[in-house]
């Protein structure tokens, strides 16, 4: 994904506008958070700054990115995708899963949670990379 600084400002000038605090996109291995302070890239902060330009296309961008049922991180730590290294994957893009599967492992304070399918679906996107950090309520999975 090439990251437009355009977007990056109609983004920051998006938060200004309708109060908000930061704005979260995920476009396959690319996320893009925007806060009132920063900028973060994969995990790559960059100072915001701020200009007068067009909201439309900030607005269509985040719509665009994610459509389907969004599965949430119940809690801060590090997915994992397997059980163990080297282990078969819980899920792939386009498997079907259903309710109460688990998708993913998050380890918090050297605890393993396994965290469970809050849908039936299918797999559309998997939104975070194996040992990746990642914070409560952050979408992990997408479904269709």
């Amino acid at each position: 994904m090439k990251i437009d600084k355009n977007i990056i400002k109609e983004l920051s000038n998006y938060l200004d506008e309708f109060n908000l605090t930061e704005i979260e996109i995920t476009e396959k291995d690319t996320k893009i958070k925007v806060s009132k302070n920063n900028v973060s890239i994969n995990n790559q902060t960059i100072p915001a700054s701020t200009n007068n330009t067009n909201l439309t296309a900030a607005s269509q961008s985040s719509e665009n990115v994610k459509s389907g049922t969004e599965i949430t991180s119940p809690i801060i730590g590090t997915a994992y995708h397997a059980p163990e290294p080297g282990a078969k994957k819980f899920v792939e893009v386009g498997k079907k899963i259903k309710k109460g599967d688990t998708i993913m492992i998050v380890e918090a304070m050297k605890t393993m949670n396994h965290v469970p399918s809050t849908h039936d679906g299918v797999v559309k996107e998997i939104c975070v990379d194996d040992g990746q950090p990642v914070e409560f309520g952050q979408t992990i999975l997408i479904l269709e």
